[in-house]
């Protein structure tokens, strides 16, 4: 664990010490050296399935894959925002890579955290980088208006959690994960308890986000800056999904009856927001009300509580946080050009930028979840176990995944066909950076194919 939390920690001073030329390169260098590193994690030797143990963390088949995308993020991270910075003082350059190396520590300490307090600690310090990024770095006059309600949003859902937490420890004796799924079942039943399970679970379904609690998302996907939307899409989601398949263990057998509304509000959701989607003239509104409707699918799997499900919620994310991610880089490569997020206006740019086409092409490809990508796996493994529990759920999810596909290709072709606007004379061609920084969101994707059982979770 600490071969990979300290190199990370120590990109802090290295990013304030590096020469002025030289900082780009290195932090960038050194963060994908920690990425790579990261990918020993995925070798599992124990068979409890906890490895890596020491007294405050661990990683097991569930926080590995999470673990190892949070670490493929930060490079990605700092390729996508070389560009959009570089006019920029070199100490505010500093800060921002400071920022998101911060935020790689917290989700580490996250998600790897074997005590329940010190998830919800780390949980709750993602968001302060977060929302210096939106409100210091976002694009709009409408950025502090996000930063607050991506504040708001997120701390009225998790003070719950800590009541919550806190009672736990008073009932249990102990919050630590490795022996809460062991001590005795709780005897749920008073009007409270069930006030408790809604404690549990609402600060992670606010995070993910449910369908009606999801308002904060848009505003701040839409104001932050590409390794905003891209740490936000990729990875912060996801710590709603890691929390509730967390404590979602422990909270039966409350969850048969209450988690009703939820599972109805998620399908139900999938269907709105991707109605949504098929309206949208602003181009990362789009994508950020996309990824609304994919977590209302694992926000279903996790609810039901099957093998299944929970498989195909975790294939899911990170199949949603490599491809949102490639899909908001891509957004940025034609905002830092042309200057707007509004579709009608930067349409046609297979013309100008065909390579890009082919990456647009690809993302959209497994946005839609074409069949052998892990998009695919998940939703199916998802919408089967749906099935399962209720043969109504398949109204919804099948709809939903024709609305998907409609919304998918609207976006591709809005931005990519058509005939080229007057107003765009001359663009920058594409550079190899932004080449790389594609190849390296879509090919670990395409590897997934291959040996999916990496991202399979608990069903080993």
């Amino acid at each position: 664990m600490l071969k990979v939390l300290i190199p990370t920690l120590m990109l802090i001073p290295t990013a304030w010490l590096t020469p002025t030329k030289w900082l780009w390169p290195t932090t960038l260098t050194h963060s994908m050296l920690i990425a790579l590193i990261s990918l020993s994690w995925l070798k599992y030797t124990m068979e409890t399935g906890w490895t890596t143990l020491n007294p405050f963390m661990a990683t097991d088949p569930l926080s590995t894959p999470l673990l190892v995308l949070t670490c493929w993020l930060l490079p990605l991270m700092i390729l996508a925002s070389q560009n959009h910075t570089t006019t920029e003082p070199i100490n505010r350059q500093r800060m921002y890579i400071t920022l998101l190396t911060s935020l790689q520590i917290f989700l580490i300490l996250a998600f790897g955290a074997t005590e329940l307090i010190m998830f919800y600690v780390m949980f709750e310090s993602t968001l302060i980088p977060t929302l210096i990024l939106i409100t210091r770095w976002g694009n709009q006059t409408e950025r502090l208006n996000a930063g607050v309600y991506f504040l708001f949003y997120t701390l009225a859902g998790s003070l719950p959690l800590l009541i919550a937490l806190l009672l736990l420890q008073n009932y249990t004796g102990t919050l630590s994960l490795l022996t809460l799924p062991f001590s005795h079942p709780l005897n749920l039943s008073s009007y409270t308890d069930k006030l408790w399970w809604a404690g549990c679970l609402l600060a992670f379904l606010v995070k993910m986000p449910l369908y009606g609690v999801h308002l904060w998302l848009p505003k701040a996907h839409v104001e932050a800056p590409v390794a905003g939307s891209m740490v936000l899409a990729a990875v912060l989601l996801k710590l709603g999904g890691y929390g509730m398949m967390r404590m979602i263990v422990m909270l039966e057998p409350l969850t048969k009856e209450l988690s009703y509304p939820f599972l109805i509000f998620a399908l139900w959701g999938i269907i709105m927001t991707s109605s949504i989607c098929l309206r949208q003239t602003d181009l990362k509104s789009l994508i950020a009300y996309s990824s609304v409707s994919h977590m209302g699918l694992v926000v279903g799997g996790i609810l039901i509580q099957t093998p299944w499900g929970f498989t195909g919620a975790l294939i899911l994310m990170i199949a949603h946080g490599l491809t949102s991610s490639a899909l908001f880089c891509l957004a940025n490569t034609n905002y830092e050009r042309t200057h707007s997020r509004t579709m009608l206006l930067a349409r046609g740019l297979q013309i100008i930028l065909p390579l890009m086409t082919a990456w647009w092409f690809i993302a959209s490809l497994a946005n839609l979840a074409l069949p052998p990508l892990p998009n695919l796996m998940g939703e199916l493994m998802i919408i089967t176990s749906l099935f399962n529990w209720s043969w109504w759920t398949i109204v919804f999810t099948g709809l939903g995944t024709l609305i998907t596909a409609s919304y998918s290709l609207y976006m591709f072709l809005m931005t990519q066909r058509g005939p080229l606007p007057s107003h765009i004379i001359s663009l920058d061609p594409s550079h190899s950076r932004e080449h790389l920084l594609m190849a390296l969101h879509l090919l670990p994707l395409l590897l997934l194919i291959l040996k999916p059982e990496l991202i399979w979770g608990w069903t080993h």
